[in-house]
């Protein structure tokens, strides 16, 4: 059985709330402001809460937090804290959330850069103005039909394969990008 006490107050619900916030892109100190705490009550709340899940066995947790990402903020006092989000990148938000080609795209990219040794979730953000709270909620709604059977199994072939072919180009991308893999020069 889960283990969802509340930790200093703080329930799972607003912990994982609090995180999604962050990493939308909310400085933390804001966050912890809202919620009358500081940086180390936070870090305390992050190892237990994150302890609390691995032990979870049910993975009644690991759901519970999908879910939360997936919805919009509940907790009112981090409801209308918001990053500035630019309008380049609502624009290409929203058509993160309409276009799953572009999604599908946008992840083999982030996998690619990664791969890369840079940061995936900063690429995406500094080239398309999407930080990486909101696109892990898109990815979470997406999951959600590809594994509730909303999506057929046609359907999901199809965007992996896509998300396949994508990423070889942006492999190539940043391998050029970077001057070409160490080994390009190798003969055998």
């Amino acid at each position: 059985m889960a283990n969802l006490e509340p930790v200093h107050g703080i329930s799972f619900q607003d912990w994982a709330e609090m995180s999604k916030v962050i990493s939308s892109g909310v400085a933390a100190e804001t966050v912890y402001a809202a919620m009358g705490i500081d940086g180390a009550v936070w870090d305390e709340l992050t190892a237990i809460w994150s302890r609390r899940m691995a032990e979870d066995t049910s993975f009644q947790m690991s759901a519970l937090f999908g879910q939360y990402w997936e919805k919009e903020v509940a907790n009112p006092k981090l409801k209308n804290i918001r990053p500035n989000v630019s309008p380049e990148g609502k624009e290409n938000l929203e058509k993160l959330r309409t276009d799953r080609y572009f999604y599908e795209e946008l992840s083999a990219a982030r996998d690619s850069a990664y791969g890369h040794g840079l940061d995936g979730a900063q690429w995406i953000l500094d080239n398309y103005g999407i930080n990486l709270g909101d696109f892990q909620t898109i990815a979470m709604q997406y999951m959600t039909r590809r594994t509730s059977g909303e999506e057929r199994a046609e359907e999901t072939r199809e965007f992996l394969n896509y998300r396949e072919e994508k990423k070889k180009e942006y492999d190539e991308r940043f391998s050029r990008d970077a001057g070409g893999n160490i080994a390009d020069d190798v003969e055998f």
